[in-house]
């Protein structure tokens, strides 16, 4: 019989759907919550799967990269304006109170840039195409059987 642990963690982060008819089209800020379940054997040491803190420490070292982020697509027009913005302000490679920094990925579906909190994406980032970024970072680190992604109304779930 196979067991799931879960857990969830939760960002905070503004996005925009390049190309999108309708409110999502412009910038605006999301709670979003992540719910991962890791599958496998109870551990007759411990009793878990997979200690759900275990779980949260490694999902964070990538996902704290998306929290009080701005994810935008690779061909949005704002994305230029966003790095010149943060460089003018001094903010572009981070400030002392910056500590919340992930570990930097790059990839064909994103890249973070943690110090200046950006994230940008190669597909809209809907929860669906953000699972899949999730998947990406996180499946070599985890047994992942299910996750669930919710931001404000919307929610996406795969499994694996």
């Amino acid at each position: 019989m196979k067991y799931h642990s879960i857990t969830e963690l939760r960002i905070q982060y503004a996005h925009r759907f390049l190309g999108y008819e309708g409110e999502a089209q412009y910038l605006h800020g999301h709670s979003g919550t992540l719910t991962i379940e890791v599958e496998g054997n109870v551990h007759e040491r411990t009793g878990f799967v997979y200690a759900c803190n275990d779980i949260k420490r490694i999902a964070w070292d990538y996902l704290q990269n998306f929290d009080h982020a701005l994810i935008l697509q690779q061909e949005d027009p704002l994305l230029p304006d966003v790095i010149s913005a943060y460089d003018q302000q001094g903010i572009k490679n981070g400030t002392p109170s910056n500590r919340n920094i992930g570990i930097t990925f790059h990839n064909e579906l994103g890249r973070a840039y943690p110090e200046s909190r950006l994230v940008v994406v190669t597909k809209v980032a809907t929860c669906e195409n953000l699972l899949e970024l999730f998947y990406k970072l996180l499946h070599p680190h985890l047994n992942i059987k299910k996750m669930t992604f919710r931001s404000g109304d919307n929610m996406a779930s795969v499994e694996y």
